[in-house]
């Protein structure tokens, strides 16, 4: 997943990133045109005072560079997106600080920062005068990327509302406003809402023997489990005792709850006059309509389509797990919700002869760390240089150079572990996008595995791998992509039902028994994971594609149906329970609230269909390597290097995809491994 922000979507989200300003921790007396490389991760380490400079002074710089735009003399593309970039710059800078940094200070300063961004960002989109001096630009001579560039930057001024008259512009800034405030309080109730589950050490009895050790009692002789993801993965899968997994099932969603409830409905309700006021029938039409699918309407046929496809195998997933679940107790009408992890665990063990538990030695978070740096240092003729004593927000986070040969590319930071009010879930954070000659492109990703200590030897899920190399695709897209000319055409910034497409396909890479045994090493004997067993595990998590599918289908549906009609009257909860219930065979649960931490109903809004219709695209772009017999072909993995990842948005998704397969993408790549066994 990637996050952005509240902004990012509604008006001139033209995917931009780095800026200075005045780093007092670095000694600058004066806003900078441009910070060196690191420099907007040393902000992030210094004063909070420093970063709210930096930010004020890159606002100014923008402000001035955008005022003198109308004479620029045939230069005011060029003028824009260098302003545009010094504005989205420190907005990005202020985003990742707001989820990730330890101090609440300098977080404090970072959300301040973000809303006066946000402000500023409101008031170029509305900016008449910006708008004209773009719309009087020649396009007849421009080349086809720059073409692109400034028809897509036109048509986010219309979609912002620049051509409408002074009291509706103005009422648009004041919900902006309003969207910004509530988006942070949205994403920090999130962040703040850390649960405690206190057992019994036997209720333990199930788990790894690591976790076990990592989770010693307390002097009451209880046992501590968090509603971070790991330990609330782990005991989902394997703790025996379903008391246990049914009492942190629903903990897990009442995170948040209640404060997200009113959040979410102002959310809504603006989001809402939003679109009425710039000529809509609902948001989910305004935020699709510079999209690949154009409308809402068509996103729920796309919902409709893939849950229908997907419903037959979905059925025969959930017989097997009943049929299992007897096994336990002959007298089960039914599967629970917490059953699930449970069971697929079980039946994996039994019918594949695949333990998990087994496995997860294999995957000692380093060996992953370096599988994923080796894998696509091989795939795309890349090398990574860590970068000793740089500055960065927490001692925890890792940083390296990206090389190709001896021209730098960028450079990657690693926030990888949970600790206190960090961001919750597994993300790419741009922090400052590429532009050829002027910056290099930074990104950010910010996860939370199993750290290693010296008593837990950090041992990931074979899903956990899978979540490593997706979020690092997005990374590569954002670095690979962070050449071009125009910082607006840079990296990550295609359409946003697309951005996912090169981040599923890397997953592709953990599938492949082949690539999964050449980095699985026992952290203890330094084996290799057998040949025979990584087969094997592969075909394990095959099980429950159907009802995984549906299940993301009810989420897309949850995201999409909050936003396709008037939110006035609505009951957000019993909604999301209806969706749950349509797509998937579980009834709703009392005293639950998963939307109120459903992270994605800020950033993504109503398009959380971006997952599985990228999936679509990722699926078949994964064939022409699969073709090839050999998915660590150097000629291919460059083809789509060359054709999908360099370009970044300069030109439609679509014709990305085409350029690199040959033909337009379909569906038959997807229905094949839906099908599949």
């Amino acid at each position: 997943m990637r996050r952005s922000s509240q902004a990012a979507g509604l008006i001139l989200a033209l995917s931009l990133a780095p800026f200075p300003g005045v780093a007092q921790a670095q000694g600058l007396a004066a806003p900078a045109a441009n910070l060196p490389l690191g420099g907007s991760a040393a902000l992030l380490a210094g004063e909070p005072q420093s970063l709210l400079a930096a930010c004020r002074a890159a606002m100014a710089a923008a402000r001035a560079g955008m005022a003198a735009l109308p004479a620029s003399e045939g230069q005011a593309l060029a003028a824009f997106d260098t302003n545009q970039k010094i504005l989205s710059d420190a907005g990005a800078r202020a985003g990742l600080a707001s989820q990730v940094h330890p101090d609440p200070a300098l977080r404090e300063a970072a959300e301040r920062c973000d809303r006066e961004v946000s402000a500023v960002r409101t008031d170029f989109a509305l900016d008449r005068r910006i708008y004209d001096s773009l719309r009087a630009v020649n396009a007849a001579p421009l080349d086809a990327a720059t073409r692109h560039y400034l028809e897509r930057t036109l048509r986010s001024f219309r979609l912002a509302g620049v051509d409408r008259d002074d009291a509706v512009r103005s009422r648009i800034k004041q919900l902006h406003q309003d969207l910004t405030r509530l988006s942070q309080a949205f994403n920090n109730n999130i962040r703040d809402s850390v649960l405690t589950l206190e057992v019994a050490p036997a209720d333990l009895a199930g788990l790894p023997a690591d976790f076990v050790k990592a989770h010693a009692p307390d002097a009451n002789g209880r046992v501590a489990l968090s509603t971070d993801n790991p330990d609330y993965t782990p005991v989902m899968a394997y703790a025996r005792k379903a008391e246990v997994r049914e009492a942190f099932w629903k903990l897990y969603r009442q995170r948040a709850h209640p404060a997200n409830l009113a959040a979410l409905d102002q959310m809504l309700a603006r989001r809402h006059e939003l679109a009425r006021l710039l000529g809509f029938a609902n948001w989910a039409d305004y935020v699709t309509a510079d999209k690949m699918i154009g409308t809402g309407a068509k996103a729920g046929e796309f919902i409709e389509r893939i849950a229908a496809a997907a419903a037959p195998r979905a059925e025969r997933d959930y017989a097997d797990l009943l049929a299992r679940k007897r096994r336990d107790d002959p007298t089960a009408a039914q599967v629970l919700p917490w059953d699930t992890g449970y069971y697929y665990d079980r039946i994996r063990a039994e019918r594949f002869g695949v333990d998990a538990q087994q496995v997860r030695p294999y995957f000692q978070y380093a060996s992953v760390k370096r599988a994923v740096l080796e894998t696509t240092a091989r795939l795309f003729n890349i090398r990574y240089e860590p970068v000793r004593g740089a500055a960065v927000w927490h001692a925890d986070v890792e940083v390296y150079d990206v090389f190709d040969g001896e021209r730098k590319l960028g450079r990657i930071y690693l926030d990888m572990h949970p600790r206190a009010s960090k961001y919750k879930h597994y993300a790419h954070f741009r922090l400052v996008s590429g532009k050829a000659g002027v910056t290099l492109p930074e990104s950010v990703l910010v996860c939370n595995f199993r750290q290693p200590t010296a008593s837990d030897p950090g041992l990931l899920e074979y899903r956990d791998v899978t979540t490593f190399f997706h979020e690092f695709g997005h990374l590569l897209h954002a670095i690979l992509g962070g050449q071009s000319r125009w910082a607006g055409l840079s990296g990550v910034s295609t359409e946003r039902d697309f951005v996912e497409a090169p981040s599923q396909m890397l997953e592709e890479w953990v599938r492949d028994p082949k690539t999964l045994q050449g980095f699985a090493l026992h952290y203890q004997t330094g084996q290799p994971l057998p040949a025979e067993l990584a087969t094997r595990l592969l075909r394990a998590e095959e099980l429950g594609k159907g009802m995984f599918v549906r299940q993301q289908m009810a989420y897309a549906a949850i995201s999409l149906g909050l936003h396709d009609r008037d939110p006035a009257g609505l009951d957000t909860t019993e909604f999301s329970n209806r969706m749950q219930e349509r797509y998937t065979p579980f009834r709703s649960v009392p005293g639950t609230y998963f939307h109120e931490a459903f992270g994605h109903l800020d950033g993504y809004s109503a398009v959380y269909y971006t997952y599985m219709w990228s999936l679509v695209i990722a699926k078949d772009m994964f064939s022409a390597f699969r073709a090839q017999g050999d998915i660590m072909d150097p000629a291919m993995a460059d083809r789509y290097r060359r054709a999908v990842l360099e370009p970044g948005s300069s030109k439609p998704a679509a014709e990305l995809v085409r350029d690199f397969l040959g033909r337009p993408y379909g569906f038959a790549s997807y229905e094949a491994w839906l099908n599949s066994d």
